[in-house]
């Protein structure tokens, strides 16, 4: 630990604000956590871990490590200040206990007296949300020489904060265990907690990050002596994140599978004083015609963007029209630029800090704070003007990329003018492939995706002529990671699906204008099924984001088994479910297919994939896709509402999706190689 701190005004007991109790927490857990799923069990950590990053924002930390400790324990620990055990003269009690156990207590909400210039956790319930679900907590601060400790159960304190020895190091180390009767499921997913502080140390220069994974080692944990796990000391998956470059460095790993346009990285980290705003932007264009924009406000990422995001746009089209025409690069046929033009094949990360911030909403998807956008535009625009004199090789790359972007942009627009136009005269007729529910109501309505005219037909007799609509594909889509607009829709198969759907696409794009609330994409469960998928998955990534954002789409789960013995019938969804129910070890499977002979290939069994075991009696069908189903099997497993399983397509880290779609689809082809040979061993294929 650090014992070097940055130097500035006391931070003691008297900076700890309180407004509220702490007792709703456990009866109404999805007010401040979201869910009681997966993503509210991981926010648990982001909850502690936003505490200690504060830290390091204000400068008070540069070393923070987030373990996965044995029996469902997770501890956070930093090199900080110390949270303050000195009695809090409201509360009565201790400071550390204060933050612990009340609500929107913290040392984030006295202006200029806070604790903390920049922080991200405005509502100060972080460690007492924590507290109130999780069933055991250990606060240990390290804090002018002195060791402190405090424990807790389900919220409440075990004993009042106490010293527990002498100590050379500053800093606070949170060690809890959430309550299995509040969440779904309490196993962390290790990769899903390494992602998230991959994407933190992007954000703090100078920051070390330590995620270490040590569940599986009891005998080598001792709580109550270990302030850190070294990484030395234990055998155990751990990742290190340490950064100087900041968003230069994240917009590296983000075009690490794409062909940059210009050699340098545009930079820039700046303090707009007259409003108190921290300015950061990296942006390099790449080959690619789909913009990547990520924003932050005190390291919160925004969704929705905001005002910052604004005040970029509007700089970067300004600098970049103003440079192509002072240069002679922009000819007086092509007109300006648009907003639209300058950000294809843009990768752009924007990040500000500022006190007192103001997001649109509870979820902080959207910043509101006014200042942003000026202090952003100021900033960028000024240092990305010089950018561009100072690399007029970059700037001349760059402004031949958007004029490619432009005269793209005038030929797209004109061939989705004509598809719309046509779709408009003929009273938006719906492709003649889809059938159509009877409801109007988009909020009862289904529209399944089907891969080719057998499955439509199955689908079609097998659904719910009220409210499930049916739209069958033929083959592959077009790959829309590099095609753009014009050439899209030049794609029966992707014009017929944006018809169907009813939003429009582009600049003309109109969320709610879609006409099924629940999309569901219903592929075979074969390598040709999933490279369908894929395909589909990438246009609604790239053309149709707010429906992902929305919740509307969503993959279909049918049965890879129907199990028959004599009027017992059960539909699984893998061969563990499968074995469960028939016994493993009794099994002697023979293909059915061998067994036939050519007198019975006619018969309708013979065109599924069938295995039979004699001795139980069980008659074990296999499907190999959508098709072999009769219109009958396929209602009740994977079309009824009663029965089916579907999968919500969701987005949890953009910046990992945007990679892995440019990995798997893009024009990087070593890069792909390299994953599939990495991953080979995962496949499961039916070959």
């Amino acid at each position: 630990m650090s014992k070097d701190k940055k130097a500035g005004h006391l931070y003691n007991a008297d900076e700890i604000t309180v407004l509220e109790g702490l007792e709703p927490v456990r009866k109404r857990p999805g007010m401040y956590i979201g869910t009681t799923g997966p993503d509210g069990l991981h926010h648990l950590i982001t909850e502690i871990f936003d505490n200690s990053r504060d830290e390091a924002m204000g400068g008070y930390a540069n070393n923070i490590e987030v373990a996965l400790l044995p029996d469902g324990y997770v501890r956070v620990a930093d090199n900080g200040r110390g949270i303050p055990v000195d009695k809090h003269r409201q509360t009565k009690v201790s400071a550390l206990e204060t933050i612990m156990t009340t609500l929107h207590a913290g040392g984030k909400f006295g202006g200029e007296n806070s604790g903390y210039k920049v922080s991200g956790g405005l509502h100060g319930v972080g460690a007492s949300v924590v507290n109130a679900l999780s069933v055991h907590v250990i606060a240990e601060v390290h804090r002018d020489g002195e060791k402190y400790r405090q424990e807790y159960n389900i919220g409440k304190p075990k004993y009042a904060v106490k010293k527990i020895g002498k100590t050379k190091y500053t800093g606070t180390v949170i060690t809890f265990k959430p309550d299995n009767t509040i969440f779904e499921s309490v196993e962390f997913d290790f990769k899903r907690v390494v992602d998230h502080l991959r994407l933190q140390a992007y954000l703090v220069k100078g920051l070390k990050i330590t995620a270490i994974d040590a569940r599986n080692f009891t005998e080598k944990i001792n709580l109550d002596d270990v302030l850190y796990i070294k990484e030395s000391d234990i055998e155990a998956p751990s990742k290190s994140f340490y950064f100087e470059g900041g968003l230069a460095s994240l917009v590296s790993f983000k075009n690490k599978f794409q062909k940059p346009v210009h050699k340098n990285i545009f930079y820039v980290d700046k303090n707009a004083e007259d409003v108190g705003v921290e300015v950061e932007v990296a942006l390099q264009y790449v080959d690619d015609i789909s913009p990547r924009l990520t924003a932050f406000a005190n390291n919160i990422y925004n969704p929705e963007g905001g005002t910052h995001i604004t005040g970029f746009k509007t700089s970067l089209t300004r600098s970049l029209n103003n440079y192509g025409k002072k240069n002679n690069l922009i000819k007086e046929a092509d007109g300006g630029f648009t907003g639209d033009d300058v950000l294809e094949g843009i990768t752009a990360v924007i990040s500000i800090k500022m006190p007192e911030i103001q997001f649109e909403g509870q979820t902080k998807a959207k910043l509101g704070s006014t200042e942003a956008r000026g202090a952003v535009e100021s900033i960028f625009g000024e240092s990305f003007n010089a950018f561009l004199e100072e690399n007029p090789d970059d700037a001349k790359s760059i402004i031949n990329k958007v004029l490619l972007a432009l005269r793209a942009r005038k030929a797209a627009k004109a061939a989705k003018d004509s598809v719309l136009r046509k779709g408009a005269l003929e009273g938006m007729t719906l492709p003649g492939k889809l059938a159509d529910c009877q409801t109007k109501l988009a909020s009862e309505s289904e529209l399944f995706i089907v891969e080719g005219d057998s499955a439509g037909g199955t689908a079609k007799t097998g659904r719910d002529r009220r409210t499930q609509a049916v739209l069958p594909l033929r083959g592959k889509i077009l790959n829309v990671e590099r095609a753009r607009l014009d050439k899209m829709l030049a794609s029966e198969q992707v014009k017929n699906l944006v018809v169907a759907l009813g939003t429009a696409i582009g600049d003309t794009f109109d969320i709610s204008k879609l006409r099924y609330h629940k999309i569901i994409i219903a592929t075979d469960a074969d390598v040709d099924g999933s490279h369908i998928r894929t395909l589909l998955l990438t246009l609604f990534y790239r053309y149709f984001k707010p429906v992902i954002e929305g919740g509307y789409l969503y993959i279909a789960q049918p049965p890879l088994y129907k199990l028959m013995k004599g009027k017992e019938i059960h539909y699984v969804f893998d061969d563990r479910e499968k074995d469960k129910i028939i016994g493993k070890d009794s099994l002697d499977l023979q293909d059915s297919d061998e067994e036939n002979d050519s007198e019975e290939k006619n018969s309708e069994d013979d065109k599924k994939s069938e295995v039979v075991k004699k001795e139980a009696k069980w008659r074990i069908q296999r499907y190999k896709g959508l098709g072999e189903m009769n219109s009958g099997e396929l209602k009740e497993t994977t079309m009824d509402v009663k029965n089916r399983v579907l999968k919500q397509v969701t987005i949890t880290d953009v910046i990992e999706a945007d990679a892995v779609f440019d990995m798997l689809m893009g024009t990087d082809v070593p890069a792909r190689k390299a994953y599939i040979t990495n991953n080979a061993k995962n496949a499961n294929l039916d070959i």
